[in-house]
């Protein structure tokens, strides 16, 4: 058991250690990257919804033909 809690320690510790390396992006860079993305969703859904309509109506045209 002793082995477990030691190892967890380190484990613990070792993980502080890494994510003090770790460089994180500012407010500013990630209301950014946010905008960026939900553009990019309101675009890709915008291009889904027009191709499912028109193979709405492709597939609705094949059907009563």
């Amino acid at each position: 058991m002793t082995k477990l809690v030691a190892g967890l320690r380190s484990f613990i510790r070792s993980t502080i250690d890494e994510m003090a390396k770790c460089t994180w992006p500012s407010k500013q860079e990630v209301l950014e990257s946010t905008i960026l993305v939900i553009i990019a969703l309101v675009i890709t859904s915008i291009f889904v919804a027009g191709v499912d309509q028109i193979l709405f109506h492709a597939v609705r045209f094949v059907i009563t033909f």
